[in-house]
């Protein structure tokens, strides 16, 4: 898998870069994804203050380990992934604890999240784990549309 070809730095040490992580549509195994890309890509918006990643509650013990040994913050929840990432991604942006928003999924659950923060005058990326993944809902409402195959727009 090759890296983003680029990557469009925006912030500086005081901006605050919360990185959200649909690990159920984004970690298949048809994707490719190494976590360590997506930490990456948001950590060229500036310092990480929010690293999650979501899964179900049917997640081995190793994948939970993986996300963990990475610096990721896991939520597993018996729910819907989707709303919980939501939920947790809008409140960050309206309690004001982000100045960047990073969404990782390929779901278009996630659009009224990032329309919220655009609102707010949260910073908007989303991050496909190839363009066979994209979502066209998410890449048109964030200001920055990326993926791990190279594509940047």
């Amino acid at each position: 898998m090759r890296l983003l070809r680029r990557l469009r730095p925006t912030g500086d040490d005081r901006t605050r870069v919360g990185l959200f992580v649909d690990g159920p549509n984004i970690l298949r195994s048809e994707f490719d994804v190494d976590l360590d890309d997506v930490r990456l890509i948001a950590e060229s918006y500036g310092p990480l203050s929010t690293t999650r990643l979501y899964l179900d509650e049917n997640a081995s013990p190793g994948l939970i380990q993986a996300g963990e040994a990475r610096g990721f913050e896991v939520v597993t929840t018996s729910g819907d992934v989707d709303v919980r990432l939501a939920v947790d991604a809008t409140a960050a942006v309206v309690d004001d604890r982000i100045d960047v928003l990073v969404i990782a999924s390929r779901d278009t659950d996630f659009k009224p999240a990032l329309e919220v923060a655009a609102r707010e005058g949260v910073q908007t990326v989303a991050v496909a784990p190839g363009e066979h993944g994209r979502s066209d809902a998410l890449r048109n409402a964030a200001q920055d549309a990326l993926s791990l195959d190279g594509d940047v727009e």
